[in-house]
């Protein structure tokens, strides 16, 4: 052992060549538990939350909404850059749909009495989180498959 020379005592694990375009495993990792822990966070605040039902189906109902929203318009402003068609009226509803789900959110919040500032801030903290997130993720799922594809 004493001598040997370096390469010789570690062995080199081999390298497995990235692809063109195609995201880093830490930095998919990154996307997915950003994802995973900005949902997880908005879900687990609302099951502790005192508020109604009603309330908490509303907040549900806005992640879902935001977070297809989000993705929708990512990928239809991505066709868009790419060349492909997108027609007006779908790229007009995603716009709508993301614009509608941040105002609802914030009206929402701004309108909610029975949650504390701090709450409020937990929110949309956790809501924005997901929505970025959801976009990252979606990116890096379409760059995985075409880089995967001009094997």
């Amino acid at each position: 052992m004493l001598g040997e020379r370096d390469e010789d005592v570690f062995e080199k694990k081999p390298v497995e060549k990235r692809r063109l375009g195609e995201p880093t495993g830490a930095f998919k990792g990154a996307a997915w538990g950003s994802l995973l822990i900005g949902v997880a966070s908005y879900l687990i605040g609302l099951y502790n939350a005192t508020m109604e039902l009603n309330e908490k189906g509303y907040y549900i109902t806005l992640l879902i909404l935001g977070l297809y929203a989000a993705v929708s318009l990512q990928k239809a402003v991505r066709d868009r850059d790419e060349g492909i068609r997108v027609t007006n009226l779908y790229f007009g509803i995603s716009w709508f749909a993301l614009i509608a789900a941040l105002a609802l959110m914030a009206i929402g919040l701004f309108n909610a009495g029975s949650i504390t500032l701090s709450e409020k801030g937990f929110y949309g903290i956790s809501f924005v989180l997901s929505l970025f997130a959801v976009v990252t993720v979606q990116k890096n799922v379409r760059d995985t498959e075409e880089a995967n594809q001009d094997k």
